[in-house]
């Protein structure tokens, strides 16, 4: 028996017939076998209407209270999810994030979770219920409720996973899984079949709208097998994992002491399949004898030895864990860490983000600690930087410009404490564009292939697209360009680097997948 985390978007559950569609789907879980934990966004556009009210009535509420406000939207999804799949006959309770054990600091509004304690969660999966519990939220040091930004029932969804140690978090939406690029954009964009943690970051942390960018953070520190996947149809999705695959074999879980290599049993002792310890360290478990198997609490995640049996080591604790997370993760074949393919796509996927502004500093004196100043205020404003040009130094003048991009919703008080600083700062003027676009380019195998930076350019002359600014990482390049183009850019960039289907493969089945 599996230990299962899904988490429901708000388009997944957006009426009434919805629900009853997500229900059916957690208790056919939950009746083949599996231990099922559920997290749920609020209703549809439930978030927005809420916003809306607030701002119809104030502009400027209180941090404090729209997390009260912004959280009830969950509450009711959470309520009238647990009624649902109790009137298909499978008993389910309720939580908020706070009943859950979902920890956080006091950030209103962009709370962090500092830690997640699910014993009422536990205690109801260990009596054979389904535990529904809102996404979004939590419980911060002085018990009010705070939220964790928009998406946000991702990252709930992934720390409840790690904290129970379930074998994979399935992260339900309208599309079916990843894809080269949105396929609102870009019609002819393939699924992709898997993902290391490494590309998803650069997808999520560059607009990629399905997985949150904090929910794959937690996944990797934690080692959470993700599935990626549409509540709207059966089709598999996308699978993120990390690293390589130790092999196609998954050995038994044996009680006893780990024996050196030397001592392994043969091949033909297992089926004629290599010995691999899934613990890691590449050294080999052996049996003692008679083997024994161990079992996995799904509850607790402990590792339970048969009557009579000495208690596991820690070798064969690890291995207990990977052997339950493989059997789930690698249930379908498909490819190992895309450096390890010479064949292996480039280019992984296109993501694009329209949420960010762009701001210059014009006649900024080009002397050492010049830089330092300006982002140390734009750091106390608490805002965050994406991208960073320094242009060269006017010949003669001794004066250069600055442009960085920031969140829309922080580039007001940035520009307000930059306003402010212009004397101490020494710069002549300051320049706003709110209508730009980021578009880019995701692939681990770029790392080996040339030519990636020459193509992207090449195609975006070839569309008459001008860019604004360039950022790079090992895997990604990114590129600014005026907000007007940005489709016609992230399809000109798809078309280049081979990605398009032959024929149409993403169906978008509801509203924005959150």
């Amino acid at each position: 028996m599996a230990l299962v985390v899904q988490k429901y978007g708000g388009s997944s559950v957006a009426d009434i017939e919805a629900m009853r569609r997500v229900a059916r789907r957690v208790v056919a879980t939950r009746r083949a076998g599996n231990t099922v934990v559920v997290v749920v966004s609020a209703m549809g556009d439930t978030t927005d209407d809420l916003l809306d009210m607030a701002d119809a009535l104030t502009h400027d509420p209180p941090a404090r209270e729209m997390d009260i406000l912004l959280s009830a939207g969950e509450r009711i999804s959470m309520a009238l999810l647990a009624m649902a799949v109790g009137e298909l006959g499978v008993p389910a309770r309720a939580y908020t994030g706070a009943q859950a054990g979902v920890l956080t600091d006091s950030r209103y509004g962009r709370a962090s979770i500092v830690g997640v304690i699910p014993e009422r969660i536990a205690r109801t999966i260990q009596m054979g219920a389904v535990a529904v519990v809102a996404g979004f939220q939590g419980i911060n040091e002085v018990e009010d409720v705070t939220t964790l930004g928009r998406g946000g029932s991702d990252t709930t969804a992934v720390a409840l996973a790690a904290a129970l140690n379930a074998d994979v978090c399935e992260i339900y939406t309208d599309v079916d899984g990843l894809f080269t690029a949105d396929p609102r954009i870009v019609p002819t964009a393939r699924r992709i079949e898997s993902l290391t943690s490494e590309e998803t970051l650069e997808m999520a942390a560059n607009g990629a709208k399905i997985l949150h960018l904090r929910a794959v953070e937690y996944a990797r520190r934690f080692g959470v097998p993700l599935h990626v996947r549409s509540s709207f149809s059966d089709k598999t999705g996308t699978w993120i994992y990390d690293g390589r695959r130790a092999g196609a074999f998954v050995p038994p879980v044996i009680v006893g002491p780990a024996a050196s290599p030397a001592s392994a049993p043969s091949a033909d002792a297992v089926g004629g399949a290599d010995v691999v310890d899934t613990a890691g360290a590449g050294a080999a478990v052996s049996p003692p004898a008679p083997a024994r198997q161990a079992r996995l609490d799904g509850v607790t995640g402990r590792v339970v030895a048969p009557d009579g049996a000495p208690a596991p080591d820690a070798a064969h604790v690890g291995a207990t864990h990977s052997h339950a997370i493989r059997a789930r993760a690698t249930a379908r074949r498909r490819p190992s860490a895309k450096e390890d393919h010479v064949e292996a796509p480039v280019i992984s996927g296109i993501a694009h983000d329209r949420s960010q502004d762009k701001i210059t500093l014009v006649g900024v004196p080009d002397v050492p600690g010049a830089a330092a100043r300006i982002f140390a205020i734009v750091a106390g404003t608490d805002t965050n930087i994406d991208m960073i040009v320094q242009d060269v130094s006017a010949e003669g003048t001794g004066l250069t410009n600055i442009s960085f991009t920031c969140p829309d919703g922080s580039s007001a008080a940035a520009l307000k404490a930059l306003e402010a600083a212009r004397e101490d700062l020494g710069f002549r003027s300051l320049h706003f564009n709110p209508d730009i676009g980021k578009l880019s380019l995701v692939g681990a195998g770029m790392r080996s292939h040339p030519g990636v930076s020459a193509k992207l350019f090449s195609a975006l002359s070839q569309a008459g697209i001008n860019i604004h600014m360039i950022s790079t990482s090992e895997i990604r390049i990114s590129v600014v360009v005026d907000d007007a183009v940005l489709d016609e850019a992230v399809r000109a960039v798809h078309s280049a680097f081979g990605l398009d289907a032959q024929t149409a493969e993403a169906v978008v089945y509801g509203g924005t997948g959150r």
